[in-house]
This record gives structure tokens, sequence and C-alpha cells, in this order.
């Protein structure tokens, strides 16, 4: 029997208060009523919850900067403030409902609701005093007369002060029954999966790289000619932040050594970023994590295979012609996987390979850089290349496997290397078995 939310996208605002806990199940009942759920967190909402679990439920990019872009170079909330069918913001603040009432965009949340014509459904929850403030009144009045938001009152109750009032957010049920009248009678808005926010495109995975140390490079690297000038390469990052999210949704603590990323870089707790943009200071960072310990390297920055030999303090005046003498890059990760073989436990290394036209060089690679598994891809195909939302791969393992995976997306590609570590991890130590089949990958009917 189909839900009454059935093909129906929701945006889910989730504000700064101790009830935002309680958004996580109000997430679940839309889903459970067959709704698409968007989910938005102002600032003060990440202290409460992660974006990441919100991230795994809804299977959609977490709104949580006006200035978030999606994958694609579209403004996120403005996508979603075009496409859903309804907004509903549970838990709403006080702060909130004051700046949504006097047209303040200073939060998703907000900009996502002054930017959309769908109906808005609010359920406050705060202090009992501030829910009888006049200001409060004031400002949940003009939101539901001026502006046409259904309000679900709060309930009273123990509240999170000590004290005992109205002011607990509503029943969900009741919530959810707001939102099913909200949008009954009106057209889906946007039945074209492509006009809404993108699905991540992965169930949620079980924590199989929990309590797992897992260090990402990301980018590429840029060698300084002078203040003004380096060489680099095409390298966006958009393959080692996949992986980034990828380890992250398993439950690693991760770090990634960025070097120069053109997408944005999810923030969770769990995540440490360190900049390394040349060759140079992806050298040193590696060092350091190197020297702290971890379970598993991810080797996905392009990093420059050559370097001017001198580089100049000042920028160099323009001339007919300018001879610069290159000079190779140390080989970074067959240093780490040099200085890996003398660690217990040795660490799981994953190195990767842009070839064009030919993968014939891979196994060479892998053997050379003494790595666990090399990712090797034809960066001159269409779709597989730098830059792109999807990829096509081979995994090589050092047990002389080679598995040749089918166009898909970044994100498939990043757990399907995980997949290999999980499982390496845990044959390295011996302990708790990993639930993933690892089988040859097929191009779906």
């Amino acid at each position: 029997m189909s839900g009454r939310l059935e093909g129906r996208l929701i945006g889910l605002g989730v504000t700064g208060s101790i009830a935002a806990y309680k958004a996580v199940e109000l997430l679940r009942l839309l889903t459970a009523e067959g709704a698409d759920v968007a989910v938005m967190l102002t600032p003060a909402a990440t202290r409460f919850v992660g974006p990441l679990t919100f991230r795994a439920l809804s299977r959609h990019p977490v709104e949580t900067d006006v200035l978030d872009l999606l994958p694609d170079g579209r403004i996120g909330h403005i996508v979603l403030a075009d496409s859903a069918d309804a907004i509903v913001v549970a838990p709403a603040t006080a702060q909130w409902l004051g700046a949504m009432a006097n047209g303040l965009a200073g939060d998703v949340v907000t900009a996502t609701c002054l930017a959309s014509s769908a109906p808005v459904v609010v359920a406050p929850a705060m202090d009992g005093d501030m829910w009888t403030h006049p200001a409060t009144r004031a400002n949940v009045t003009r939101l539901r007369d001026d502006f046409g938001y259904a309000i679900v009152e709060p309930d009273a109750g123990p509240l999170a002060s000590g004290q005992s009032g109205v002011g607990r957010l509503a029943d969900l049920p009741l919530i959810v029954e707001a939102v099913v009248a909200a949008v009954a009678g009106h057209p889906i808005r946007a039945a074209d999966p492509a006009a809404r926010p993108p699905q991540t495109g992965t169930e949620p995975r079980d924590a199989d790289l929990a309590a797992r140390h897992v260090v990402v490079t990301a980018g590429g690297t840029r060698e300084p000619i002078d203040p003004v000038r380096f060489i680099g390469n095409r390298s966006t990052g958009k393959m080692g932040v996949a992986i980034v999210e990828a380890a992250l949704d398993r439950g690693a603590q991760v770090t990634l050594l960025a070097a120069n990323v053109e997408v944005p870089i999810p923030e969770d707790p769990a995540l440490t970023v360190v900049p390394a943009g040349s060759t140079a200071d992806l050298e040193k960072a590696l060092a350091r994590v190197a020297e702290e310990g971890f379970d598993a390297l991810v080797m996905a920055a392009a990093v420059a295979d050559f370097r001017p030999a001198a580089h100049f303090d000042r920028k160099l005046e323009r001339s007919a012609t300018l001879h610069l003498e290159l000079e190779a890059t140390p080989d970074l990760l067959a240093g780490v996987a040099a200085d890996a073989a003398g660690r217990t436990p040795r660490p799981v290394l994953v190195g990767f390979a842009a070839e064009t036209g030919s993968l014939d060089r891979a196994a060479d690679k892998l053997r050379r850089k003494g790595v666990d598994y090399l990712v090797a891809n034809d960066v001159s195909e269409p779709g597989s290349g730098f830059g792109t939302d999807t990829n096509r791969v081979t995994i090589l393992s050092a047990g002389g496997a080679k598995d040749e995976l089918p166009m898909q997306s970044k994100r498939a590609v990043a757990d399907a290397i995980l997949d290999r570590v999980a499982v390496a991890l845990d044959a390295r130590d011996g302990g708790r078995q990993t639930t993933t089949r690892l089988e040859p990958a097929r191009e779906p009917a």
C-alpha cells in the first residue's frame, strides 16, 4: 500500500534545539509515508545532530550552508526550494521564528523557505517562557496569518531547562499529519528526479570501518615556479572526497590530506583536514600522519611527477621565451610503503594510477610501489577523467586479483575500494568479520 506522501519531495529543516534529535525519527516517519526527504541544518543544529546521520538516512546531500553547491554545480538550497512539495521546520527555535518572520536569510533553512513557493509547516520547540514571550507570539502570528505557514504548536511537559511548561516539540505523528494536509490536493511539483537534489546513490553501510583511522589524499598538487605561477594538473579532488564521504559513512576516523580540491569537503567531527598544496607539503603531511599511525591510506591525490628545480622568490618578468629545468618529484606512495613494511600492524595501502589509452603499466606500478591495491583508470575515456561524477576503474591487488568495474558514480567506486580495505583490515587483525561480500562486478540489467 502506497504512503500518503508517495512521490513527494519534503524539505526537512532542523534548527538548534535540544529536540533536534527527534528530527531523525521524523525523517523516518516521513519516508515511511513514501516521501523523498532532503534535510537542511542550521549551524546550531549541527552541534546536536551531525549531517552524517541525515545523509545516510535520506540518501541526499545535507544542506548546511547557503553557499554550498551540489556536485553538478547547482545551488543546493535553491534546487530544494524549487522542487520541494512542502517544507517542514522541526524543531523551530525562537531564534529561527524571529529570523523567518523578518525575512533574514542567515541560514540555509530560512533561505530555502524564502526562495520557495511550497507550503511550510513549522513545529516550534523551546523553553516555556520563550514560547509565551510577546516577541515569539508576534512572530508566530505573522508566520501563520501573513505567510500562511501551518504552525504545529508545542506540547506541555518537562523541558530541557528542568522546568515544566508549554514548549516541547509536538508529537511527531501530528507533524506528519500537518505535512500530509499541506500537500493534499496539490500536484507533485518536480516529478523528474533530475530536477530534485541528487541522491548519494548508496544505501547506508555497516560500520565496518568503525575505530579505524583512514588517511585519504585528494586533489592535484601545484609545484611553484614563482609566487604567481605553478605547474599543476587537472585533478579536482572529486574521487578523493567521495572516498572521504564513504569512509565517514562506514564509521572511520578520517584524515584528509587536501592538495588543491575544487569540490566541497564534508564537515564532520570525525574528519580532520590538513592542507597540503605541493608535493613537498604532501610529503611532510604524510610523514606526520605515518608517525601518528593509521590503519589505511588511500592515495587518491594526483601528485605531480615533475617540479621546477628552482623556485623564484619574485615574479618572473615576461620575456619571449622561458626555460625551466624540471626535476622528478619523490614517489610518495612508494616511500610510505617502504616505511610501512617495518610497522606492526602494517597499514593497508591503496594507490591510484591515471593512465591514457591503456592500463598495461598498472600491474608493474602495483609491484614497484609495494601497495596492497592499485586503482587504475583511463582518464582519456569520456566519463572517467578528471572532474567527472563517474569513473571506470580496474582494481588490482597484490594477491593477483584484477577486478574491472563498470562505469559508475565515484561514490560507488569509493565504496568498492573500501570494501576491499575493510576485508583486508579484518584479515590483518584476525578479529571481527565484515559482512561485505566481494563478488565480480556485473553490468546492471
